[in-house]
C-alpha cells in the first residue's frame, strides 16, 4: 500500500520548481544572447526585437515568482501570466518575421509605441533602444532568421509553462 502524498506533492508545487527555474534561466539567457549579438557582433535591434526582449524578461520574472510563491496558487498565477506572455511573444516574433521584416520602417508600429511609452529605451538604452529598422535588423543565424529563433524560444517557454499549469490544476 502506498503512503498518501503530501498536499505539497499533490499540488505539483514541489515538482514545478525546477521547471520554473528552467524557464527563468532560459528566458534571461535568450536576452543575454540577444545582448551579446548586439554588443559583440553588432547586430543592432529594431523595435520588434527590443519588445521581444521585454517580453522574455517579463516571462523570467513570472518564472521567478513561481519559484518563490510556493503552492498551487503561486504556480497557477505565475504559470498563467508566463504562458500568456509567451503567447504574446510568439505573436510578436511571428509578426516580426512575416510583416515587420519586410517593411522599410518600424516607426510608429505597435512595438515602437509600446517601447516609447515604457520609456525603457531612455532608461536602459543599451538593452531597449531600437537602433535599426526592421529591414536592417533582418539577419539570420545558422541560416535561420532571428525572429524564428525567438518564436521557437517563446514556444519552448509556452510548452514548459503549460506543463506547469497541468501539474498545478
Amino acid at each position: 500500500m502506498r503512503a498518501p502524498r503530501s498536499r505539497l506533492a499533490r499540488s505539483g508545487s514541489a515538482t514545478n520548481a525546477p521547471w520554473f527555474a528552467f524557464v527563468a534561466i532560459y528566458a534571461f539567457g535568450v536576452v543575454a544572447t540577444a545582448l551579446v549579438s548586439q554588443h559583440v557582433f553588432s547586430m543592432q535591434p529594431c523595435p520588434w526585437c527590443v519588445l521581444q526582449r521585454l517580453i522574455f524578461l517579463a516571462i523570467g520574472v513570472f518564472a521567478l515568482l513561481g519559484l518563490v510563491w510556493r503552492g498551487p496558487a503561486g504556480s497557477r498565477v505565475a504559470g498563467t501570466f508566463g504562458f500568456l506572455l509567451a503567447l504574446a511573444g510568439l505573436a510578436a516574433a511571428l509578426w516580426h518575421y512575416f510583416v515587420a521584416s519586410n517593411s522599410a520602417s518600424c516607426k510608429l508600429t505597435l512595438a515602437d509605441r509600446i517601447m516609447t511609452a515604457s520609456q525603457l529605451d531612455r532608461l536602459l538604452p543599451e538593452v531597449f533602444e531600437a537602433r535599426a529598422s526592421c529591414a536592417d535588423a533582418a539577419v539570420a543565424v545558422l541560416g535561420v532568421p532571428y525572429p524564428i529563433w525567438s518564436a521557437l524560444a517563446f514556444l519552448i517557454c509556452a510548452v514548459v509553462l503549460v506543463g506547469i499549469l497541468r501539474r498545478s490544476a
